[in-house]
């Protein structure tokens, strides 16, 4: 079986009161609520998050998102456009445990032990022989909305910890039309009233480290990953 692997387009922003009576002015549907519990993943060296490699359990289900900045670059924008490519986030979202393991042993082979190929990924024991370890566990209360004529979703976190934050969202196909999603999330930003400035807005985990990992957190911006 063929599993089609999706780039994350996406744009945070800040949630205020406001934001609430907005969203039904500009026609979002609310779609549900809920909540869930991400377990992030990552070596003692950080091999994964410094490569902008994300290992996430969500619900039982793995994901890796991995940084293609470099997809639908701002390169051939300008202007307007261009400054609103550049408060959005894309990234590759795997989310086929078969497909993830060889990936992220791929990465941090020099750092865990000789796996044999038919190591069952069940039972998780790779997590040890990858010497993979949880480094951020925080359960998130979601509203999810859509606008159906831009087919994009609009969601609101609150993250455990205290934080709040907003999310437009575009799934597009690997190799599908990033532009298009790009110009999609300018358009709703515009109808929420988002700021126009260049300035990107810290997504659950860049707060979440900052506060309870700050020499993880220093590493990261060092290398210009948050």
């Amino acid at each position: 079986m063929l599993f089609q692997m999706s780039v994350e387009v996406e744009r945070k922003f800040v949630c205020n009161a406001d934001t609430l009576k907005t969203l039904e002015e500009i026609g979002a549907v609310c779609v549900g609520q809920r909540q869930f519990l991400d377990q992030y993943f990552d070596t003692p060296e950080f091999h994964l998050t410094l490569r902008d490699m994300w290992l996430r359990k969500r619900k039982g289900c793995w994901e890796l998102k991995c940084s293609t900045s470099a997809v639908g670059g701002t390169e051939e924008l300008s202007g307007e456009r261009s400054k609103a490519a550049a408060l959005c986030t894309r990234y590759k979202e795997i989310t086929d445990l078969p497909e993830i393991y060889p990936r992220v042993k791929e990465v941090i082979k020099d750092a865990c032990e000789d796996t044999e190929a038919a190591l069952m990924l069940e039972d998780e024991s790779w997590l040890s022989k990858l010497n993979l370890a949880c480094f951020a566990e925080f359960t998130t209360d979601r509203r999810s909305f859509t606008l159906e004529e831009e087919g994009l979703q609009i969601d609101l976190d609150q993250a455990d910890f205290g934080y709040h934050v907003g999310e437009i969202e575009v799934l597009v196909p690997e190799g599908g039309d990033v532009q298009s999603a790009l110009e999609k999330i300018r358009k709703t930003a515009q109808k929420l009233g988002l700021p126009t400035g260049d300035q990107r807005v810290e997504g659950k985990m860049t707060v979440y480290l900052k506060r309870n990992h700050p020499e993880h957190y220093a590493k990261l911006l060092s290398k210009q990953i948050l």
